[in-house]
């Protein structure tokens, strides 16, 4: 009995005579989250356990029976074997204290030349490098989605809006590799991220470093960090990874917002250029023709909480000074909660992506409403001399009169488009209408059906 409540203790309590009482100690206890770190934990563990063999502290047989406690550890964890005592604070302490009742003095050995505060550090950067990788396969996941749709459905010309009101015509193909290219950059900043995460702390002890003469490089060898970190006051109280990271997942989050919107919007009965799977929709309670959109609108508030975590986190550590304070302890109830809500977001967001179809008789029925054609029409009369300013006042006073006479531009009865401007000829024809202004586009990454195939032809060889 002596020897099991020896081992429950708080790794300070012989400092302090006083016992906590029960609100401080739920106040001092993070188990309720950082038990999720209880692999990285135990891995971080057994990489310190075996250069603490090869620098002598520990046996061979001391090694092993740590080694085979800690796996005993993980397994009972994973099964819901092991208590996790809130008493113990935290998932670090529970481990540890599991590990003394089971092995007895090679348990106690562990904790030399480390402090909960580079070992923290050490699990929260594991943990972090892992969850940036699977949030880099979800996010391409969703990339392909949308790459496969404008495979099977980009070459429907759709209007594309400014200010939500219709500007251009464009392929629904150019519309959804937007998003895409979103997402890249989304990528682009996860793996950006993942390089400043990937340097060891462990070593860095509480503060300063230690005098055990631990070998750095040999543990971020094993656990496959590319580098050590340089400073030990920095090392231990260093959470501009994780704030980088909330970042990141902010704005992923805001441009799975926009597009939530979009087909929010796309998909109602005012536009309904897209059917959603019923899988991904819900019903009324009350009105029982409703098809609701609402996985679009969860992930669209998602964003809310993605903002919040990344406020929270740069507010928790503003006012920090050098070295580790307990205040850290929480950082891990932003982060756990950002990466959660982006894995949820992306898995539900593929899926409905690569269950919805266009509807193009519903896109073609008013495509030509909104005069989609005007731009066009005005860089037509540039290729007859006209300079723009002059061809947009023109056309400008041609929209309005077929505007009042309900008709679209390529309605207008030619001898009327030509007493706007004596330049327009019998070929202006084959520039109205969205289909021809679809066809005639030349800039490079605009919406034409030529550069539609090159940026899908980019996007495959990049994502498959």
């Amino acid at each position: 009995m002596a020897k099991r409540a020896e081992s429950s203790k708080k790794p300070w309590q012989e400092r302090l005579s006083a016992g906590s009482n029960r609100a401080t100690r739920d106040l001092l206890a993070s188990i309720d989250v950082d038990a999720a770190l209880y692999k990285y934990d135990i891995a971080g563990s057994v990489a310190h356990a075996r250069q603490l063999r090869e620098i002598g502290v520990l046996t061979h047989k001391e090694l092993s029976a740590i080694v085979k406690g800690l796996k005993g550890i993980a397994a009972d964890i994973e099964a819901g074997r092991l208590r996790l005592d809130a008493d113990l604070e935290d998932i670090h302490m529970v481990i540890e204290s599991a590990l003394v009742r089971r092995i007895g003095q090679p348990g106690r050995k562990l904790h030399t030349g480390r402090s909960r505060n580079d070992q923290v550090a050490l699990d929260l950067r594991l943990w972090a490098r892992d969850a940036v990788d699977e949030l880099l396969d979800l996010t391409r996941s969703l990339q392909r989605a949308f790459v496969a749709l404008t495979g099977r459905q980009g070459r429907i010309v759709m209007p594309a809006y400014t200010h939500l009101q219709r500007a251009q015509p464009a392929l629904a193909g150019h519309a959804l590799l937007a998003y895409v290219e979103m997402l890249d950059r989304d990528a682009e900043r996860l793996a950006e991220c993942r390089k400043r995460i990937n340097a060891c702390p462990l070593g860095s002890g509480a503060v300063a470093g230690t005098s055990i003469p631990l070998n750095r490089r040999r543990v971020a060898e094993l656990l496959g960090f590319p580098a050590v970190t340089r400073n030990s006051i920095d090392a231990t109280s260093d959470r501009d990874f994780l704030a980088e990271l909330c970042f990141d997942l902010a704005m992923l989050a805001v441009h799975l917002s926009r597009w939530a919107e979009d087909w929010i919007i796309y998909s109602s009965t005012e536009f309904g250029f897209v059917e959603l799977d019923d899988a991904y929709c819900t019903s009324s309670s009350m009105m029982p023709q409703k098809k609701n959109a609402d996985t679009l609108e969860l992930i669209r508030a998602k964003s809310a909480n993605a903002i919040a975590q990344l406020v929270g986190l740069l507010t928790l550590t503003k006012s920090l000074p050098s070295g580790y304070s307990r205040d850290l302890q929480d950082d891990k109830r932003f982060a756990f909660s950002a990466v959660a809500a982006a894995k949820s977001g992306l898995v539900v967001a593929a899926g409905i992506v690569s269950t919805t179809s266009f509807r193009p008789e519903r896109i073609a029925a008013g495509l030509e409403a909104g005069f989609l054609d005007a731009t066009a029409l005005a860089e037509y009369l540039v290729g007859k001399g006209v300079a723009f300013r002059s061809a947009h006042q023109i056309v400008g006073r041609l929209v309005a009169r077929a505007e009042k006479a309900g008709k679209t531009l390529a309605e207008l009865p030619l001898e009327v488009l030509r007493a706007a401007c004596d330049k327009i000829g019998p070929d202006v024809g084959g520039h109205l209408g969205a289909a021809n202004v679809v066809k005639r586009y030349a800039t490079e990454g605009s919406g034409g059906a030529k550069q539609l195939g090159k940026q899908l032809a980019f996007w495959k060889k990049k994502l498959y």
